[in-house]
C-alpha cells in the first residue's frame, strides 16, 4: 500500500498524485492542460493558470495552451467591477479620482496632451511616448496607491489596465509576476494573485517577494498556518537574498522592510 502523504496546502493525509480533499498536488503531478511540472501544494497550475482538480489524467504528448490565460481570467473578473465604475466615473464627475471623467487624466496616461496629471499641477505625459515598461510601472503605482488610500472603485476601474499593460511584457520575471500579484490581490482576483506567488517560489523558493505575496493571501485567506510558515521562511531567507542584490528587491525596498517587521512582530522573534 502506498505511503500517506500529507498535503502541503491542507494537511489532510494522502496518497496518488492529488489531495483528495482540496485536490492540491502532492507529488509528480502534471498539469492535465499543459503538462506542466507541478509544485507540491499547489491548486493552479504556474504556467497556464489551469485549476488542479481530483483524479484530473495526465495530458500527453506536447500541449500548447493560450497566451496568458490567467490574465484573460482577471481581465474578464475585474471588468464586472470596472464597469460599474465606468458609469460612475460618466454619471457623477465628483467621484473620480481627480474630478475629471476621462480615465486617462487619472492614471497620469492622458494622450490628449492638455491635462495635468493629478493636483500637483504636472503635465499628463503623452501615452504614445511611453514605453511598454513605463506604463506598466506608471499605473502599478497607481493601482497602489488607490488601494492604500481605500478608493476601491477606483482600483477595479484601474486594475485591468494595469494588468494590459503587464501583458505586453511576456515573458515575466519575479519582479513583474509580484507586481502582477499585487494588483490581483488588491483588487480582488485572488487565484490569479495566488498564480503569480507560485510562479516565483517554483523558480526561486526563497525568493523574498513570493514568500511576501504569499503570506499577504494567507492573511487574506485567514489561515494563519500558512502565514506563519511563510513568515519563518521569510526570516530565514532574509540574509542570503538580500546579498543577492536582485533589483526587484531594490524597487520593492519598502514591501520587504514592512514585510519583515510585521514577521518577527507575528512570530515573537528579535531583529
Amino acid at each position: 500500500m502506498p505511503d500517506s502523504i500529507t498535503c502541503p496546502s491542507c494537511g489532510s493525509e494522502g496518497t496518488g498524485h492529488y489531495c483528495s480533499n482540496c485536490g492540491a498536488s502532492l507529488v509528480d503531478a502534471k498539469c492535465a492542460s499543459c503538462s506542466a511540472e507541478l509544485s507540491p501544494g499547489a491548486k493552479f497550475c504556474h504556467r497556464c493558470g489551469a485549476a488542479v482538480e481530483v483524479g484530473v489524467p495526465r495530458a500527453t504528448g506536447d500541449s500548447r495552451t493560450n497566451a496568458l490565460p490567467w490574465i484573460v481570467a482577471a481581465l474578464a473578473f475585474l471588468a464586472l467591477f470596472a464597469m460599474a465604475a465606468g458609469r460612475g466615473f460618466t454619471a457623477r464627475p465628483s467621484s473620480t479620482v481627480d474630478g475629471s471623467q476621462n480615465a486617462l487624466p487619472q492614471a497620469g496616461l492622458d494622450d490628449r496632451g492638455n491635462t495635468t496629471d493629478d493636483a500637483a499641477g504636472v503635465r499628463a505625459p503623452d501615452i504614445s511616448n511611453m514605453s511598454p515598461q513605463e506604463r506598466a510601472d506608471r499605473l502599478y503605482n497607481r493601482v497602489m496607491t488607490l488601494a492604500t488610500e481605500g478608493k476601491v472603485d477606483s482600483v477595479q476601474f484601474f486594475a485591468p489596465m494595469a494588468l494590459i499593460a503587464y501583458r505586453d511584457l511576456a515573458p515575466f520575471n519575479a519582479d513583474e509576476r509580484y507586481d502582477m500579484g499585487r494588483i490581483g490581490e488588491v483588487a480582488g482576483a485572488l487565484p490569479f494573485a495566488k498564480a503569480q506567488a507560485d510562479s516565483i517560489l517554483l523558480a526561486n523558493p526563497n525568493h523574498l517577494l513570493g514568500l511576501i505575496l504569499e503570506a499577504r493571501l494567507a492573511t487574506i485567506a485567514g489561515d494563519s498556518t500558512q502565514l506563519h510558515s511563510y513568515e519563518r521562511r521569510l526570516i530565514s531567507a532574509e540574509k542570503v537574498e538580500k546579498a543577492a542584490n536582485r533589483d526587484e528587491y531594490t524597487r520593492h525596498q519598502d514591501d520587504i522592510t514592512n514585510a519583515l517587521r510585521e514577521a518577527r512582530k507575528s512570530l515573537g522573534t528579535k531583529p
